[in-house]
């Protein structure tokens, strides 16, 4: 009789203890999304193993795709400059980037490995990303036509807005008919403005495709943080400085006011900028207007000190400049296109070159 009743009991220890183990096993876990990550309770004792926890499913979550976090929508625009939403079911894993900001973009947001290939550098990539950039296929063809695209069988396109035109890619409705997705940079051409918001659009724009929101977030904050600071300590000025952002010409001077990044920028600086009637001045009215601050562009590296002042050169060196206070004090500077024209992660860099120049106090 003990020994029945013993067996019982032991069956019935065995009976609760699977039970209870199955109930754990059911109990569901918590998923979290970008849009609403609500940490659960924890104990105190627990704290510090969830939070670990919670940092390494991130990681895995952000590299590997998180099926909570797809499907997510951006705007971009067509060849004829009209709006369009797309949809991104997952993170592009065949890229295929063309032109400068393009390509440093995804590498600044260590996208390096969904790059299929590359095209269309105007100078080396900047000096953070070149062993990353060693990963990339780059092509030598600066701007690959449309058979040797399709070849490469990308799922997603990101480039400059004169990309898509006829003679080169075509419209951006062949592509997605084809289920490849595109992006065309907004500064490039096809927004209906270009300032220097849309260059922080478009790097926050890829993290949200690329589900490295983080990262992007990160990049864009320390543009406006620097431009934040400038513009405060230049708004306690009694006098703001005239700023000319030009290029010279054959036939005498490009200026970049309006509806330009490189002027957007200066605006956004707390400078005045100088504006010429279709962003073209002689160079009588060069003289006339006679600027505190002259930046001139050259097409180039912005690490080339030649390019710099060759670029300088064809200004300060020309006689009929002389009276030109800018020149007299020494305040004639160079700037790379590629810092101040659909610049991409080089934004920050043009950013601090021309508060450099035009607030040489501020960095002393």
């Amino acid at each position: 009789m003990k020994k029945t009743m013993f067996s019982v009991a032991l069956v019935l220890v065995l009976i609760f203890g699977m039970t209870g183990c199955g109930a754990k096993s059911e109990t569901p876990v918590p998923e979290s999304s970008p849009a609403e990550n609500t940490p659960a309770e924890s104990t105190p004792a627990e704290s510090d193993a969830a939070q670990s926890e919670s940092a390494s499913n991130e990681t895995s979550a952000s590299s590997e795709g998180d099926d909570s976090y797809y499907p997510v929508t951006v705007t971009t625009y067509t060849y004829a400059k009209e709006p369009i939403e797309v949809t991104f079911e997952k993170a592009p894993e065949k890229v295929f980037a063309v032109y400068q900001d393009s390509i440093e973009t995804l590498l600044a947001l260590g996208l390096e490995e969904r790059i299929v290939a590359g095209a269309g550098l105007d100078q080396d990539v900047k000096a953070d990303y070149q062993s990353a950039f060693e990963k990339v296929n780059y092509l030598t063809e600066f701007t690959p036509d449309k058979e040797s695209v399709i070849m490469l069988e990308p799922d997603f396109i990101l480039s400059w807005y004169s990309y898509f035109s006829d003679k080169r890619l075509g419209e951006v409705t062949y592509w997605h008919d084809r289920d490849i997705q595109t992006y065309i940079m907004l500064n490039s051409g096809c927004a209906p403005e270009r300032v220097l918001e849309n260059e922080y659009t478009d790097i926050l724009n890829l993290g949200i495709i690329f589900n490295v929101t983080d990262k992007a977030e990160a990049i864009v904050a320390e543009m406006r943080e620097a431009v934040e600071q400038v513009a405060k300590k230049a708004g306690e000025m009694d006098v703001k400085p005239s700023v000319l952002l030009m290029e010279v010409e054959k036939d005498g001077i490009r200026v970049y006011g309006d509806n330009t990044l490189g002027g957007d920028m200066i605006k956004q600086l707390g400078a005045d900028l100088v504006v010429a009637p279709e962003n073209h001045m002689s160079s009588e009215d060069l003289i006339e207007t006679n600027p505190d601050v002259i930046f001139t562009v050259y097409f180039g590296s912005s690490d080339s000190i030649a390019d710099a002042e060759a670029a300088v050169s064809k200004l300060v060196d020309d006689p009929k400049y002389q009276s030109l206070t800018a020149i007299q004090n020494n305040r004639v500077y160079a700037i790379s296109l590629g810092e101040m024209y659909c610049s991409g992660t080089r934004t920050l860099d043009g950013i601090n070159r021309l508060a450099e120049g035009i607030y040489p106090s501020m960095s002393e």
